[in-house]
C-alpha cells in the first residue's frame, strides 16, 4: 500500500466511525497528520474525541507491519 492508498484508508475507516464528519488526512512514511470536524465530538473532551479516531484507525497502526507508524498531528473540533 502506497502513502495515497493509506491517507485514503484512514480517511475510509474514519468516517466509516464518524459519519458526515469533515476529513482532512495527509502524510507520508508512516507518519501522517488528521484533522476531523464531526458533531459527535459534541459534549465530549478532547481525549475522548481523539480516542474515537485512534480506535477507527486501529488496524492500521498494529503489529511489527503496521502501515501506520505514527500520527504527528491530530486535531478534532466539534460542528
Amino acid at each position: 500500500m502506497n502513502d495515497i492508498e493509506i491517507c485514503n484508508e484512514m480517511k475510509r475507516l474514519i468516517e466509516a466511525a464518524l459519519p458526515s464528519a469533515g476529513i482532512s488526512v495527509s502524510g507520508a512514511e508512516g507518519h501522517y497528520r488528521i484533522a476531523v470536524v464531526s458533531k459527535l465530538f459534541q459534549g465530549k473532551s478532547m481525549l475522548a474525541q481523539h480516542r474515537l479516531v485512534y480506535r477507527a484507525i486501529a488496524s492500521l497502526m498494529e503489529g511489527p507491519s503496521a502501515k501506520v507508524h505514527a500520527i504527528d498531528f491530530l486535531e478534532t473540533k466539534e460542528t
